[in-house]
Protein backbone atom coordinates (compact mmCIF):
# COMPACT_ATOMS: atom_id res chain seq x y z
CA UNK A 1 0.00 0.00 0.00
CA UNK A 2 3.00 2.32 0.33
CA UNK A 3 3.32 3.03 -3.37
CA UNK A 4 -0.45 3.37 -3.79
CA UNK A 5 -0.81 5.75 -0.83
CA UNK A 6 2.19 7.81 -1.88
CA UNK A 7 0.80 8.15 -5.39
CA UNK A 8 -2.59 9.31 -4.10
CA UNK A 9 -0.89 11.87 -1.85
CA UNK A 10 1.24 13.12 -4.75
CA UNK A 11 -1.83 13.56 -6.96
CA UNK A 12 -3.60 15.42 -4.18
CA UNK A 13 -0.68 17.84 -3.89
CA UNK A 14 -0.35 18.16 -7.68
CA UNK A 15 -4.03 19.13 -7.89
CA UNK A 16 -3.48 21.87 -5.32
CA UNK A 17 -0.36 23.23 -7.02
CA UNK A 18 -1.98 23.17 -10.47
CA UNK A 19 -5.02 25.02 -9.09
CA UNK A 20 -2.75 27.74 -7.71
CA UNK A 21 -0.72 28.04 -10.91
CA UNK A 22 -3.63 27.84 -13.38
CA UNK A 23 -6.23 29.80 -11.42
CA UNK A 24 -5.08 33.17 -12.78
CA UNK A 25 -5.84 31.80 -16.26
CA UNK A 26 -9.40 30.97 -15.23
CA UNK A 27 -8.70 27.24 -15.08
CA UNK A 28 -10.11 25.26 -12.18
CA UNK A 29 -8.30 22.09 -11.10
CA UNK A 30 -9.96 19.45 -8.96
CA UNK A 31 -9.52 15.71 -8.54
CA UNK A 32 -11.85 12.87 -7.68
CA UNK A 33 -10.44 10.17 -5.42
CA UNK A 34 -12.47 6.99 -5.70
CA UNK A 35 -12.69 4.24 -3.12
CA UNK A 36 -13.34 0.57 -3.80
CA UNK A 37 -15.38 0.56 -6.99
CA UNK A 38 -16.83 -2.38 -8.89
CA UNK A 39 -14.91 -2.00 -12.19
CA UNK A 40 -12.70 -4.37 -14.16
CA UNK A 41 -9.63 -3.16 -12.25
CA UNK A 42 -11.28 -2.55 -8.87
CA UNK A 43 -13.18 -5.81 -9.04
CA UNK A 44 -9.92 -7.76 -8.92
CA UNK A 45 -9.08 -6.37 -5.47
CA UNK A 46 -12.68 -6.61 -4.29
CA UNK A 47 -12.88 -10.25 -5.36
CA UNK A 48 -9.46 -11.05 -3.81
CA UNK A 49 -10.36 -9.72 -0.37
CA UNK A 50 -14.10 -10.31 -0.49
CA UNK A 51 -16.79 -7.75 -1.19
CA UNK A 52 -18.12 -7.96 2.37
CA UNK A 53 -14.72 -6.93 3.75
CA UNK A 54 -14.81 -3.76 1.65
CA UNK A 55 -18.44 -3.10 2.55
CA UNK A 56 -17.56 -3.22 6.24
CA UNK A 57 -14.89 -0.55 5.71
CA UNK A 58 -17.45 2.08 4.69
CA UNK A 59 -20.28 3.66 6.65
CA UNK A 60 -22.51 3.16 3.61
CA UNK A 61 -21.83 -0.59 3.77
CA UNK A 62 -21.31 -1.07 0.04
CA UNK A 63 -18.67 -0.79 -2.66
CA UNK A 64 -18.98 1.90 -5.27
CA UNK A 65 -20.21 1.55 -8.80
CA UNK A 66 -18.87 3.51 -11.78
CA UNK A 67 -21.82 5.94 -11.79
CA UNK A 68 -20.92 6.99 -8.21
CA UNK A 69 -17.56 8.23 -9.46
CA UNK A 70 -18.98 9.66 -12.69
CA UNK A 71 -21.43 11.84 -10.75
CA UNK A 72 -18.59 13.34 -8.70
CA UNK A 73 -16.57 14.02 -11.86
CA UNK A 74 -19.62 15.56 -13.52
CA UNK A 75 -20.11 17.87 -10.54
CA UNK A 76 -16.55 19.25 -10.45
CA UNK A 77 -16.60 19.70 -14.23
CA UNK A 78 -19.92 21.56 -14.15
CA UNK A 79 -20.63 25.25 -13.68
CA UNK A 80 -22.27 24.31 -10.36
CA UNK A 81 -18.71 23.93 -9.10
CA UNK A 82 -17.56 27.20 -10.63
CA UNK A 83 -16.11 28.40 -7.31
CA UNK A 84 -14.52 25.05 -6.45
CA UNK A 85 -10.83 24.61 -7.22
CA UNK A 86 -7.86 22.89 -5.65
CA UNK A 87 -10.05 20.24 -4.08
CA UNK A 88 -9.89 16.49 -3.96
CA UNK A 89 -13.39 15.07 -3.81
CA UNK A 90 -13.48 11.75 -1.94
CA UNK A 91 -15.97 9.57 -3.80
CA UNK A 92 -15.25 6.65 -1.54
CA UNK A 93 -18.19 6.13 0.79
CA UNK A 94 -15.74 7.43 3.43
CA UNK A 95 -13.34 4.55 2.86
CA UNK A 96 -10.04 6.36 3.02
CA UNK A 97 -6.47 5.20 3.01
Amino acid sequence: MGAYGSTKAALHHLSTICAIELGPLGIRVNAVSPGATRTDMGGVAIDAFGERAFEQMTPLQRVGIPSDIAKAVFYVASEDAGWVTGQVIEASGEMSL
